[in-house]
């Protein structure tokens, strides 16, 4: 391919190619002969940490300074240089708020969509999904994640439907379009005796050639001549702080830096390359619930999942790895006060959740077995009154709300409750409109403006990899 011919009739070249330094002052404008030097991109990792603010990067990177001495690898990127950074607008087609359906649809099909729909335009016009553009163009393409591998984020680069919620019929379309890795949580839409059609899509995967794992050994053990399919929990996997605490879930459960790791090693032998989406999807659920023990530890082994791609792409040369977020969540951080720094460090005493805390106290615990509970997890006791404003919850004297909510358990008033001793505070239990942080290591990461919208990572990695927008 004539590469110089090629950036000329891209989107981003039309857009001008007066491409920043985000270390230097002054723009510098790459003449074509410039460009036609660069590389391109064999593969391309995308790591999405989903619903992530700004504040919650900052914590993590708080959080590994002050334990461990050490940056974060996403922010140590920052601090050598070695990456190309901007920041992204997130908004949808139908809101300056996305969700993570139009969010991933945007890098997906690089058309802005309504929330709630997967590449399907107003008047249903389907946009072909990027991962199947890669697929067509030769490369292996698969996703992992800590959710459902049938939800939102990993759909919006694989499939085309008018519902997110969909994921029986996202099972099956991984399928048909013959994905190479797929990996995550969502048991209940592969199971025959879960599924409303009662198909059993294990047998359906197994009998086109696929290898199904469905504990961390038997992903361990799966060799790379062959599709892997990896399901690990019924709906998402546990929270890497409860995993962490709990041996028979560190036993079976695979983290998500080990499943990047397991699907780099399994695509990158093949001769056209390959396309690796890594979802850290339960740092979005830890902020709609308002918990910095989920948010904070996911973030964290999300962070481990990024030292995995730029380790790999660090030896490879050919590789693309972008960083990011589809928006911001909750916005979480540290509270300016005299004890933020020893609040903020007893986060690092904690054990679990507060959902692992919430939902171990019953309608029948007393005041002092919900302290005894909190203290188990937290590794502080509350007080009675707080006990007993807990326990109301229990009892029908109060109710609340939020995503991922099932329970109605009372994760604001825990929150609320917790900022008293760990300063974190937090905006709201929903998605936020925020501009957010965008990195790029590698080959391509030279075409990444200091602002972007969230559709023009679609065409930038199109063009990274030379691969026609003729799908």
């Amino acid at each position: 391919m004539n590469r110089r011919k090629f950036f000329r009739n891209g989107s981003l070249f039309t857009l001008g190619t007066a491409l920043f330094n985000p270390f230097e002052s002054t723009a510098k404008v790459l003449s074509p002969d410039i460009i036609n030097t660069n590389k391109k991109a064999k593969n391309i990792i995308f790591l999405v940490s989903d619903g992530m603010s700004s504040g919650t990067l900052n914590m993590a990177d708080l959080y590994l300074n002050r334990k461990m001495g050490r940056s974060s690898n996403w922010m140590q990127l920052y601090k050598d240089q070695k990456v190309s950074r901007a920041l992204m607008d997130t908004a949808s087609a139908s809101s300056i708020v996305t969700d993570s359906s139009a969010g991933s649809s945007s890098w997906g099909g690089g058309v802005r969509v309504k929330n709630g729909v997967l590449n399907i335009g107003p008047n249903g016009e389907k946009h072909m999904p990027i991962w199947q553009k890669f697929k067509k163009a030769g490369k292996l393409a698969g996703c992992v994640t800590t959710v459902p591998i049938t939800h939102a984020t990993p759909a919006g680069f694989c499939v085309n439907n008018d519902s997110r919620n969909a994921m029986e019929d996202i099972a099956k379309d991984y399928l048909q379009l013959g994905f190479d890795v797929m990996m995550g949580g969502g048991h209940k839409y592969f199971n025959a005796d879960t599924r409303k059609d009662k198909s059993d899509m294990y047998a359906a995967y197994r009998k086109k050639g696929y290898q199904v794992a469905r504990t961390r050994g038997e992903m361990m053990a799966a060799v790379n001549d062959k599709p892997l399919l990896g399901v690990f929990a019924d709906d998402a996997l546990p929270y890497s702080i409860d995993r962490a605490n709990d041996k028979a879930l560190t036993n079976t459960t695979p983290t998500l830096a080990e499943m990047a790791q397991k699907a780099i090693n399994h695509m990158k032998g093949h001769k056209n390359g390959f396309v690796l989406q890594i979802e850290a999807g339960k740092v979005d659920w830890g902020a709609h619930a308002n918990d910095i023990a989920a948010v904070l530890y996911d973030q964290v082994a999300f962070d481990d999942a990024v030292k995995v791609a730029i380790d790999f792409a660090e030896q490879d040369k050919e590789t693309l790895v972008i960083i990011t977020t589809d928006h911001g969540n909750a916005n979480p951080g540290v509270i300016y006060g005299k004890d933020a720094d020893k609040n903020f460090d007893s986060i690092q005493k904690y054990t679990h959740t507060n959902e692992w805390i919430l939902n171990e106290i019953k309608p029948t615990s007393t005041v002092a077995q919900v302290r005894e509970i909190v203290e188990a997890g937290n590794g502080a006791a509350i007080s009675e009154v707080n006990a007993k404003s807990i326990l109301g919850f229990y009892t029908g004297l109060q109710k609340d709300e939020g995503l991922y909510n099932y329970k109605k358990l009372p994760f604001k008033l825990f929150a609320d409750m917790q900022k008293n001793t760990n300063s974190v505070g937090w905006i709201s239990m929903d998605h936020s409109a925020d501009y957010v942080e965008l990195a790029m290591y590698g080959p391509g990461s030279e075409l990444l403006k200091p602002f972007v919208k969230n559709t023009d990572l679609h065409y930038l990695m199109l063009q990274a990899a030379e691969v026609e927008n003729k799908f």
